[in-house]
Order: C-alpha cells, then structure tokens, then sequence
C-alpha cells in the first residue's frame, strides 16, 4: 500500500510534467540516463524452497555529481524532476516488493504442490492400502482356519489308527512276554 501510494503520487508528477512539457523533449529529457542499477540475484530456503534474494547497487555515469536527474534543468518541468526523485527513492521498495511477490508466488506453488500430494495420500493410497491389508489379513485369517481344520482332521485320523492298531499291539507285545 505504502508503495503504491507513493508511486501514484510519482504518475501524478509526471503526467503533470508531461503535460507542460512536449512529448519531443520528455523524450529527450530521459533518453541517456545518469544513473544504472546493477542487480545481483542471490537465492535463501524457506520451507526448502529456494526464494530470490535481490541486491542492488546504483552506479552513477560520467559527470554524475551524485544527482538522479539525466537532463538540464532549463528546458524541463519541476514536476518531472519531483516524479524522478520519489521514483529513485521507492525503488528499493518495489524491488523488495517484486522479491516478496515472487517468494508468495513460489511458496505458494509449493503449497499447492504440497496440498495435491496430501490429497493424494488421503483420498487415494491411504484408502487403497487400508483395502490391502484387509483383503490380506482376510486371507491369512482364511489360511489359518484352513490349517487348523486340516490339523484337526490328521489328529482323528491319527486317534483313530491309534485305537484300531492298539489292541493288535498289545497282543503282540503279550506274545513277545510269554516267549
């Protein structure tokens, strides 16, 4: 807010200027700067998103005498000299306005990312791995009922044989004492 209210009273200054003076001599006024900006990008993590970090440094051209304004004052209007004044002050605000604007924009992309993939997890692969291990402890509970009733059946089997083989047994063993 605090940028753009000073960068409406910046396009108020120089439609003000532009309208005293011709569009020839605006032009003329600000075709070879004074000054140059050389921006270096470096990058930070948050939340392990790499956000540009912006660095600028103002360079002044030849004869620049630490002034902003590229032109003489003769020939140009006060208000484009009040325009190009407040526009060099607010422009370390809109540089780190732009840094921030493209943080939000990559943070939030990755939320989204992040939202998706949470979707995902929840809609999709929870529910379908939930179903798994249903189907499968259904059939190892299957399985193991299945063993049990086999077990079941060898042990009658092996009683049985026990019952109609013992008294054979004992005569034998009964033969082998007597002798």
């Amino acid at each position: 807010e605090e940028v753009e209210a000073q960068l409406m009273e910046v396009y108020a200054s120089f439609s003000i200027a532009s309208a005293v003076m011709t569009p020839a001599m605006m032009e003329e006024a600000l075709m070879y700067p004074k000054q140059g900006v050389s921006l270096t990008v470096g990058s930070k993590n948050i939340m392990s998103v790499d956000v540009p970090v912006f660095d600028f440094e103002t360079e002044n051209g030849a004869g620049a005498e630490g002034n902003v304004f590229p032109y003489g004052f003769a020939n140009t209007s006060g208000e484009l000299d009040t325009a190009i004044e407040k526009l060099s002050e607010i422009f370390p605000k809109m540089l780190e306005l732009a840094a921030m604007e493209k943080e939000a924009g990559m943070l939030s992309d990755e939320i989204e990312k992040t939202r998706r993939r949470v979707n995902a997890l929840e809609y999709v692969m929870i529910p379908e791995t939930e179903k798994n291990i249903r189907y499968i402890t259904m059939k190892l509970d299957e399985n193991e009922r299945g063993n049990t009733t086999r077990l079941m059946k060898v042990k009658d089997m092996v009683l049985q044989d026990a019952h109609h083989y013992q008294p054979k047994i004992r005569e034998q063993n009964i033969r082998q004492l007597t002798r």
